[in-house]
């Protein structure tokens, strides 16, 4: 199926945030840069996705204090969203119970920045392939990708690759990338990273990082062949972004899926 729209709900000391991803730092809160905080409750914007039958939207705890924004926008769509952000495999069976469609994870998988086969493992033995997506989020390092955690303040052992990717896919049934570098800027998708995962992945991807235009929807099917999905977020209006209009991204899903 051609390159679909994927939204998401950033949540960031309990509000819903459009942030400059190189900028989160747990040690120097100066450094946060923040495109959009808004004046609506978290649940606003899932009930909005749920409206428009938006599936695949994730929500991202960045950092504590976000349990009960998460918790509110579950309620708001119950089996609709995936939640990320603190995940291991002692609460992923609760964030399940309590409405997450999937769990994400990133940094569980990586104790001391090194891979943990025996906690991907365990994770997907708590909730199920079907229910784990790995975020592999990443800083490009020379021409490689290197996978990122702790808001993606930290590089790990593992490369964005072929064979890494063949490795996690099987224990999880979706992939979730955010282009570190690049994500909260509008100047840009990783054309590079998006060609490469439509060429690697075997299993349902989404991207996200640098998304300005509508047009990028179309950019992204033609360099992953259809098999990567966007998210946008600083770029939409209900984000306050000036570029991409959300009735827009509706529109585009509706037509390629043939969805009404």
């Amino acid at each position: 199926m051609p390159t679909v729209f994927r939204p998401c709900i950033d949540l960031h000391s309990g509000q819903v945030k459009q942030i400059v991803g190189g900028s989160l730092n747990d040690k120097d809160q100066s450094t946060l840069r923040t495109n959009f905080v808004s004046s609506e409750p978290p649940g606003y914007y899932a009930g909005l996705y749920k409206q428009h039958n938006l599936t695949g939207a994730h929500v991202i705890k960045l950092g504590p204090g976000n349990d009960d924004a998460a918790l509110e926008c579950l309620r708001a769509w119950p089996d609709g969203l995936q939640v990320g952000g603190g995940i291991t495999a002692e609460n992923a069976q609760a964030w399940i119970d309590a409405g997450a469609a999937k769990v994400i994870v990133t940094s569980y998988l990586f104790p001391g920045a090194k891979f943990s086969l025996e906690r991907l493992e365990a994770l997907c033995k708590a909730v199920g392939k079907e229910r784990l997506v790995v975020d592999v989020s990443c800083r490009k390092r020379g021409s490689e990708w290197i996978i990122a955690m702790d808001k993606w303040q930290t590089l790990t052992d593992m490369t964005v690759n072929k064979e890494s990717l063949d490795l996690l896919a099987n224990y999880c049934s979706e992939f979730l990338v955010h282009a570190a570098d690049v994500e909260g800027l509008c100047r840009g998708i990783d054309e590079d990273l998006v060609k490469a995962l439509g060429e690697w992945t075997a299993i349902p991807t989404t991207y996200a990082g640098g998304a300005y235009a509508l047009s990028d929807l179309d950019l992204v099917n033609r360099l992953s062949g259809g098999k990567v999905d966007l998210t946008l977020g600083s770029a939409l209006d209900i984000f306050g972004g000036k570029t991409v209009k959300f009735d827009d991204c509706v529109a585009h899903n509706h037509r390629v899926t043939g969805q009404k």
